[in-house]
């Protein structure tokens, strides 16, 4: 992108503008969800990382927890395991899980690690196995090693985040008779979130928001009180894959978490926006 007809004075008022904000997150906990179109494209990603590292450099407590579901089905399709879904999830046998933990926690993990550290900012990769972050146990025996979080030990990251790295966390769960899960990530971010009493929690999606009209995306709810859930989901405006993720926001409201954004995250700099213009973008629960 191109700002060099951007002037001084523009870039000025900008920094102006956005102090206001800067000072509400300043040495707070702000834990990014990250996953699909957005880590799919190489220049969203180099857009969100360049967003977590200046959030970072204005004293912002940055967590970042991503999945990687795109990129598990593309490995097990060269494995030649074929995936299989069962109400949304990846059911998730033993070798499966095993493909899980190499791919999220190994390479996606460590070059999202190293997006960071090219970018200016300071990362060190973790995975819920480390310091038994995320304890699971089995969520449904049908999904096989599909984790429901039974603990969350935040010390680890909390102890990152004060030698001032920024956490970048994978959804790989354990158990202590040594079994590994497959995390859902927005579950894992929530119950992060809560734990950390994180300021707030921002979900990247594939769409604007919230829409009250599924088609239009001009209709998207700015703010929704969590108490108002139950009369989207019972009017269908929540429905389908939506309703996992919504209620892992209003869970994390629930649990403490201040305010939880769902945000486009196709939209170059759509955290930054967000949480530093007057404007935002997205939906608000709180």
């Amino acid at each position: 992108m191109d700002y060099s007809d951007i002037t001084n004075a523009q870039r000025a008022r900008v920094l102006v503008r956005a102090l206001p904000y800067i000072k509400q997150y300043y040495d707070k906990v702000v834990v990014i969800k990250y996953g699909g179109n957005a880590m799919i494209n190489e220049d969203l990603k180099q857009a969100v990382m360049r967003d977590v590292v200046l959030l970072s450099l204005i004293g912002v407590k940055v967590v970042l927890v991503h999945g990687g579901g795109p990129e598990i089905t593309q490995t097990l399709n060269r494995m030649h395991i074929e995936s299989h879904f069962h109400n949304g999830l990846r059911v998730t046998d033993g070798e499966t899980a095993q493909v899980v933990q190499m791919v999220l926690a190994g390479k996606i993990n460590k070059s999202l690690v190293n997006f960071i550290e090219n970018t200016g900012g300071k990362a060190i990769g973790l995975s819920g196995m480390d310091g038994h972050m995320l304890e699971a146990t089995v969520k449904d025996e049908a999904l096989g090693f599909v984790g429901e979080i039974t603990t969350v030990n935040e010390q680890v990251i909390a102890d990152v985040l004060d030698k001032g790295y920024i956490p970048v966390v994978s959804t790989v769960g354990c158990d202590r008779e040594g079994n590994v899960y497959n995390i859902n990530a927005d579950t894992a971010a929530s119950r992060i979130a809560a734990a950390l009493k994180a300021e707030c929690l921002i979900s990247m999606t594939d769409i604007e928001g919230i829409l009250r009209d599924k088609d239009d995306p001009t209709s998207i709810i700015k703010v929704i009180d969590v108490s108002e859930a139950q009369k989207l989901y019972d009017e269908g405006i929540i429905s389908g894959g939506m309703i996992p993720k919504v209620q892992c926001c209003v869970d994390a409201v629930n649990s403490g978490v201040k305010k939880v954004f769902v945000i486009d995250g196709r939209v170059p700099h759509s955290i930054i926006i967000e949480m530093l213009t007057d404007e935002g973008m997205g939906t608000m629960f709180k």
